[in-house]
């Protein structure tokens, strides 16, 4: 058993060389990868770097956010425009992991990992995924996360979505044993538009509630077109089970994560501190 170590210069020959060989894996910032590697589950292959420059490109200026996927949590963080999405770069892992860990490796962790993941659901983003030589398709992210959990894969290119018209829309909490740096008991992030005071387009996703994140659709339903008031927040907190499918680990029982999660909705939905 080897591993080799091969370079791609582009995102098409990256792609090219991963739809040729199943046993070539990407090591984009390598904090999936590096631990199947040192654990001893991936010892057999090829490990795939790529240097495309657009792979971590940032283009967060305009109505239009696009994340290159090889952008870091770091660089998230340093980018102003992208303030909304500071609680949630900062909420995964410690400062050295930040400099390492990539949106598109996020779209990959394993349950109860993967909080930029649940954030990118809760805004509707879009995958932009390539397979082979063509050109990249735009996938809808929940499309892609059900597809990760039957085994589908591409290289993933970029995500991209239309930013929150009112940084104060989109709301993320994280759940964890040890602050901040600490794995999910769960995580919760809303994307909350309105028009004339009643929620239009609610948005709702969960972390560590399903094997991957999930929409959060009763509860959606029952704040789409409602004021964000007292009525409404105990009806969403009402529907904050269904559709879920949280599992019992190292870090909480499946007991616990549903006895909690209406807790913390509520919390989250009427704007209280942790």
């Amino acid at each position: 058993m080897a591993l080799d170590v091969r370079v791609a210069t582009s995102m098409a020959e990256a792609a090219g060389i991963l739809a040729a060989d199943q046993r070539t894996r990407l090591l984009s910032g390598g904090t999936l990868v590096m631990r199947d590697v040192n654990e001893g589950r991936f010892l057999d292959g090829t490990l795939l770097r790529l240097t495309d420059p657009a792979y971590r490109q940032i283009n967060a200026s305009g109505a239009r956010v696009e994340l290159g996927a090889g952008a870091t949590m770091a660089m998230v963080l340093a980018n102003r425009d992208l303030a909304f999405l500071h609680p949630v770069a900062r909420a995964v892992g410690g400062p050295a992991i930040r400099q390492m860990a990539t949106i598109g490796g996020n779209l990959f962790a394993e349950t109860p990992y993967g909080d930029f993941a649940v954030a990118l659901l809760a805004l509707d983003a879009q995958v932009m995924v390539q397979s082979g030589y063509g050109s990249a398709r735009a996938i809808a992210i929940e499309e892609f996360l059900n597809a990760r959990e039957r085994g589908g894969a591409g290289l993933v290119t970029a995500v991209q979505f239309a930013k929150p018209q009112n940084a104060a829309d989109f709301r993320f909490r994280k759940i964890s044993r040890v602050k901040p740096k600490g794995i999910s008991v769960m995580s919760i992030a809303a994307h909350l538009p309105n028009s004339g005071s009643r929620i239009t387009q609610a948005r709702v996703a969960y972390g560590a509630m399903a094997p991957t994140p999930v929409r959060a659709r009763g509860v959606e339903r029952a704040l789409e077109g409602k004021p964000l008031d007292a009525a409404s927040v105990q009806a969403a907190k009402a529907a904050a089970l269904e559709g879920t499918r949280p599992a019992t680990d190292a870090i909480a029982t499946e007991w616990y994560r549903r006895e909690v999660m209406p807790v913390h909705l509520g919390r989250l939905l009427a704007g209280e501190g942790r």
